[in-house]
């Protein structure tokens, strides 16, 4: 579990103890942190006119200065649980709109993060693909920016498609990809590629998870992605010699080592390795 998330969570449990204490939206795409966040009386909403407590909780994933204000406008505590690194986007985000770029973000449109780092702005695209790239009109100056979790070698590879379909442009990339997420794709390319069946663990909403999946399914042709140790099926590794495990960085470590419990479990009669 990356820093970002484990701070969020504590934090989140320390104001719990303090008083009653509403989510706004979900802390971390994780259902087992979810469910330990109910059981300790913390409410969840997703529209701040559901918000029912003294005091709000901005997640992980960041918001921006314009809702901040309308959430503080309305009486509510704010307790900031935005990760350090969403952060450095949201300040590189406004360093391109101060230099008079037009900010294209690369991400999903409709996903949190990328809603925050666009909240505060009049004008701007968000492109994932390559049909999202010919949709985009040309600009003098083009600034790009990432949400935190995606790989960093597909936007690499957006930003130079953005440039070479806008050659008279001035095209500057900003690399807001955080660095937890590099260090676990690079790790999951290693350790797909010298294994049989593969085993991420992480919540289905979780993006940075669900990257993982798709990476590791570009080295080796046998993945699944679990939310649980329950999800795991001891078909899955039959005739694998060596097993990889990883996980998305918001996946608590008890949920991570009852995986590989269960995998070693699986494991154990024919000697396989869990790596």
């Amino acid at each position: 579990m990356c820093f970002g998330v484990r701070d969020a969570i504590t934090l989140a449990m320390e104001h719990a103890n303090a008083g009653p204490l509403t989510i706004l939206g979900d802390l971390v795409h994780n259902p087992t942190v979810l469910n330990a966040l109910s059981a300790k009386g913390i409410a969840v909403t997703q529209d701040v006119t559901g918000v029912q407590t003294p005091a709000v909780m901005i997640t992980a994933h960041g918001t921006s200065a314009r809702n901040l204000a309308r959430t503080r406008a309305l009486g509510l505590t704010v307790i900031e649980a935005t990760c350090p690194l969403v952060h450095v986007a949201h300040r590189a985000v406004a360093a391109l709109v101060r230099d008079g770029y037009h900010v294209v973000i690369v991400g999903q449109r409709d996903h949190v993060e990328v809603r925050g780092l666009t909240g505060d702005l009049d004008r701007f695209d968000v492109v994932l693909d390559e049909r999202d790239v010919l949709a985009l009109e040309e600009q003098p100056r083009i600034g790009v920016a990432a949400q935190t979790t995606q790989p960093v070698e597909k936007v690499r590879r957006i930003v130079d498609l953005i440039r070479r379909r806008f050659p008279r442009s001035d095209v500057r990339f900003l690399d807001t990809v955080c660095k937890p997420t590099k260090e676990r794709q690079s790790a999951a390319i290693e350790m797909a590629s010298q294994a049989d069946v593969v085993i991420v663990v992480g919540g289905r909403a979780s993006n940075n998870t669900r990257e993982l999946v798709r990476t590791c399914a570009q080295y080796c042709a046998r993945v699944h992605h679990v939310e649980t140790y329950s999800d795991v099926r001891p078909g899955w590794i039959e005739d694998a010699n060596v097993v990889g495990l990883t996980a998305g960085t918001s996946t608590p470590d008890d949920v991570i080592d009852a995986v590989e419990a269960r995998l070693r479990e699986f494991a154990c009669v024919d000697q396989r390795s869990v790596v």
